[in-house]
């Protein structure tokens, strides 16, 4: 939450010459209402449900750069889709979160104790985000310019 996805994302589109697709705008805009609604609505395992769709869809249908939501690596189907795919992990450390992000309430999985369950979330994803990663980018103290190259440096992909 508040690594760059979307804006490292455009970046790299932009960069390679390729289109962006965001998982959390395509849901957006399917459910007509924002995440932080679905949660409150329907629950995690619904928006769960709705986002493996989302992914399962943007990997078929786009040959750009895709963000997926957080915790869309949770599912294992989700994982499995992954593979064979170039994946960038952006890690970034709790100051940095709070630094961007403030971990305010309009997270729904951070509105108790945010820096609490911001360390919680990420103990349980990070070996996850690792497991279907093809590079692991730290975003800490870098302007999403400089994430951009480290990450098409660490892809070894060319600029159009």
């Amino acid at each position: 939450m508040g690594v760059g996805k979307s804006t490292v994302g455009r970046l790299l589109a932009e960069r390679l010459g390729v289109g962006y697709r965001d998982t959390d705008e395509d849901i957006v805009a399917a459910q007509g209402r924002t995440i932080a609604e679905i949660f409150v609505d329907e629950g995690e395992e619904a928006f769960r449900a709705i986002e493996k769709a989302a992914v399962r869809a943007a990997l078929t249908e786009h040959q750009g750069v895709v963000a997926l939501g957080g915790g869309a690596v949770m599912d294992a189907d989700t994982r499995a889709l992954l593979a064979g795919h170039q994946v960038v992990y952006l890690s970034m450390d709790v100051e940095e979160a709070v630094k961007r992000t403030g971990l305010n309430v309009a997270r729904p999985l951070l509105a108790v104790n945010p820096r609490k369950q911001w360390r919680e979330l990420m103990e349980a994803r990070r070996h996850l985000y690792e497991e279907v990663a093809t590079a692991v980018v730290a975003t800490d103290g870098r302007t999403p310019e400089e994430v951009t190259q480290a990450a098409l440096d660490a892809l070894e992909l060319k600029q159009v």
